[in-house]
């Protein structure tokens, strides 16, 4: 996901994805334990969008505090 796509959600969507991309996450890894997983890439690439999720959130958070 990219960084233009997630900064035009609301806080709702956000957090709504958040939760979505960890569940992916947990699913991901379950599957490379079990040797399942074929796009290994995938794991690493859920830990960046979480982590783009959760620095806009905070960012935002922060613009409020500012304000």
């Amino acid at each position: 996901m990219k960084m233009k796509e997630i900064s035009e959600k609301t806080k709702e969507e956000l957090e709504a994805k958040l939760a979505e991309a960890k569940k992916n996450l947990f699913a991901v890894k379950f599957k490379k334990s079990t040797g399942q997983l074929e796009n290994f890439m995938a794991v690493n690439n859920l830990k960046k969008d979480i982590a783009r999720i959760e620095t806009l959130i905070r960012e935002r958070e922060i613009e409020k505090e500012i304000s």
